[in-house]
């Protein structure tokens, strides 16, 4: 008998919202681990559609959250679904973390964190979860990072905060976030998952992207051309990645200047420009030009598309598939819109297995304490 209810209650389907859900990495990540996301709310129209097409029978609401009013469109919906929400995910956009000076409640630099916050005092989930930049810990002195805490607390919420490095959960990119996570009503702080891998244990680039399509003399710049894997599976990582894919999807070739082919082909595995022959490297002043990844090391962050990172191998910048690959995001999850925004989508995105390790935490959470 105890057995039997322990299995109900570890079955139950506890309900997300996920606040500028941009692609949905975070909801993936929980998505994973059998929470029902319910609603993505952002003001991006592309990343919606990648959101609401990946995240089985999810809705994306389209709300600009600079306005306050627009809230209770949210609650609104909710209503009409006749949902509870048990979890509030979201990851704010930095700027709306600028708190310097005399805290103003109207204040328009402050408006997209705090909507957050209105959000959870108007449909009170039992979890909150917010993700940022590391850097947001130290803003101001410290002062950014408190102030998160100090508004949800005002709401009943026992708050702590942690930063989390992206490779000891199976992610092969070198990625910290910070995770702010409040339980309503809690007596102690949140537990935090517990690394799954250490250094020298880590997946590495090659490991997470080395089966997919090389694309040399591949010439089809097309956003729609599906193409075939050309191996098998080669590791468990790329194992898990290709799971229930039968094809390979936002893997196309970008046109580069030839002179950009001729310099990073000067470049060594792990390098960037200060490699190439002086004459050369002197003409570059950004620090992150002509990087090249490492393939036996986790890859570099992935960012929003700059063309400053290239292959490990071949003379060119990874697919949004390979930067998707390097997030942690499957092959079944199809990102949509023009290719500047599927690698904005990419970049902004939390990696779906830090997601997911912060998620089963929550379950656990869920399933054992009385919320």
């Amino acid at each position: 008998m105890f057995d039997e209810s322990v299995k109900k209650l570890k079955n139950k389907n506890y309900t997300v919202v996920d606040l500028f859900c941009g692609a949905g990495g975070l909801s993936r990540g929980f998505m994973d681990e059998g929470f029902n996301v319910v609603l993505g709310v952002d003001f991006n129209d592309s990343a919606l559609e990648t959101f609401e097409k990946n995240h089985g029978k999810t809705k994306a609401l389209k709300i600009d959250l600079f306005n306050h009013e627009n809230i209770n469109q949210i609650d609104e919906f909710l209503k009409k679904q006749n949902v509870h929400v048990d979890v509030l995910v979201g990851g704010p956009p930095c700027q709306g973390f600028s708190l310097a000076g005399k805290r103003e409640a109207d204040d328009d630099r402050n408006v997209l964190y705090s909507a957050m916050v209105k959000t959870a005092k108007l449909i009170k989930p039992k979890i909150v979860v917010l993700e940022n930049v590391p850097g947001l810990l130290s803003l101001y002195g410290g002062k950014a990072g408190n102030r998160i805490k100090a508004d949800f607390e005002e709401l009943g919420y026992k708050m702590s905060a942690k930063i989390l490095y992206a490779p000891n959960y199976g992610v092969p990119q070198i990625r910290k976030r910070v995770f702010f996570v409040g339980i309503l009503g809690g007596a102690k702080a949140f537990d935090y998952p517990n690394p799954i891998l250490s250094d020298g244990h880590f997946v590495t680039t090659r490991q997470a992207i080395g089966d997919l399509p090389s694309l040399i003399n591949d010439n089809d710049y097309k956003l729609s051309t599906v193409r075939s894997y050309e191996s098998s599976p080669q590791n468990e990582y790329q194992l898990k990645m290709r799971d229930g894919s039968k094809i390979v999807m936002n893997h196309y070739p970008t046109r580069h200047e030839q002179k950009t082919i001729d310099n990073i082909s000067l470049v060594p595995e792990g390098g960037n420009y200060r490699d190439l022959p002086e004459e050369l490297s002197k003409l570059f002043k950004y620090k992150e030009s002509l990087r090249r990844y490492h393939g036996d090391k986790p890859s570099l962050t992935i960012d929003t598309g700059h063309r400053t990172h290239f292959h490990y191998e071949y003379n060119r910048i990874p697919t949004v598939r390979e930067c998707a690959r390097l997030q942690s995001f499957p092959d079944t999850f199809i990102f949509h819109g023009s290719k500047q925004e599927q690698y904005k989508q990419v970049g902004n995105a939390v990696p779906p297995l830090l997601g997911s390790a912060i998620a089963k935490k929550v379950k656990e959470l869920l399933d054992n304490e009385k919320i």
